[in-house]
């Protein structure tokens, strides 16, 4: 199963920085950040929110072009898009996650170890 990304020509500015405005999503990116180049499963996250709350932060982050979402049977494996981001908005994705940085109305991320797909 294939799911819809944007091309990096499509990322949009106004879009990306909507999306990133939502504290969840805000920790997702940094998150991703933190762990770069590697792809993580869904359940990493599963300490932010329920499994249908998380699946609507996750696609949101797909379809601004943020992430990069691979189906891999039941898995969802998730990557920050970090060269798209940066060939488009230069800067842009570093300065975000270096002003969150220590932001402490954002949620942790990253603890939950438990392996469900969602």
């Amino acid at each position: 199963m294939t799911l819809p990304h944007p091309t990096a020509e499509q990322i949009s500015l106004p879009i990306v920085l909507a999306v990133l405005g939502d504290p969840t999503r805000l920790a997702i990116v940094r998150y991703l950040a933190s762990k770069e180049g590697v792809p993580l499963n869904c359940s990493k996250f599963l300490d932010l929110a329920s499994k249908t709350n998380l699946s609507y932060h996750l696609a949101k982050l797909r379809e601004a072009g943020i992430t990069r979402t691979e189906a891999v049977g039941t898995s969802r494996l998730i990557t920050l898009r970090r060269d798209d981001l940066n060939n488009r908005f230069p800067g842009l994705l570093d300065s975000v996650i270096a002003a969150a940085e220590g932001d402490p109305a954002l949620p942790a991320v990253g603890t939950a170890e438990v392996e469900v797909p969602v």
